[in-house]
């Protein structure tokens, strides 16, 4: 989204379309599900976990990463990612008030 259109938007439209791009990949979710399973891991650990090249696994965390969602801690030559509690929590926040804010009505829709 170009950044002169994001301005129309209100602040909590543009976090949650923010946060559905980072999840909107398989592979992004095969991590967090591994994180969760796991509580943390060091990127190689995630390499050998799934079908993909370390810098593709690499570029995926760094999707995640840059949404808030994990975060990593360097621990010598390794990064060891882990989910971000706080945005977790406001993530589910947000997507539970979009997806309650629709009441079904019978014979309303075209």
């Amino acid at each position: 989204m170009g950044t002169t259109k994001t301005g129309e938007y209100k602040q909590r439209e543009t976090d949650l379309a923010k946060y559905a791009k980072a999840i909107s990949h398989p592979a992004r979710i095969a991590i967090l599900n591994l994180l969760i399973k796991k509580q943390s891991c060091i990127c190689g650990d995630i390499v050998d976990e799934l079908p993909l090249s370390q810098s593709t696994v690499s570029q995926h965390l760094k999707e995640l990463k840059e949404a808030g969602i994990i975060k990593g801690d360097i621990e010598g030559n390794s990064v060891c990612y882990c989910i971000d509690e706080k945005v977790w929590n406001r993530v589910k926040l947000q997507m539970n008030l979009f997806f309650e804010q629709y009441k079904a009505t019978p014979s309303k829709c075209c």
